[in-house]
């Protein structure tokens, strides 16, 4: 793992494994109102999905498909989570 200032740098070593590896990153970037069923085709099956998804979340990706989730899926998790929390620590 690398630092970076006084940080260690996220383990990214998933990404060799993921079945998006060489499509052209336009297929997860697609324009606004644009189909997503081929970059989430691609996340389908994807050994590192889960990795991908938590990464996704973990840094607040705005933009794009990540483990096959678009940014409002995801964002939907972000919410459920945050809930989640406060239950846990109203508790």
């Amino acid at each position: 793992m690398e630092l970076h200032g006084i940080f260690p740098a996220e383990d990214m070593s998933w990404q060799r494994e993921a079945n998006c590896l060489g499509v052209h990153p336009d297929l997860f970037f697609p324009e606004r109102g644009a189909s997503t069923r081929e970059a989430k085709e691609v996340c389908r099956g994807c050994v590192v999905r889960e990795a991908c998804l938590e990464f996704a979340l973990n840094n607040g990706e705005k933009f794009g498909i990540w483990g096959g989730m678009s940014e409002r899926e995801r964002r939907r998790i972000r919410r459920a989570r945050a809930l989640q929390r406060r239950a846990v620590a109203s508790a």
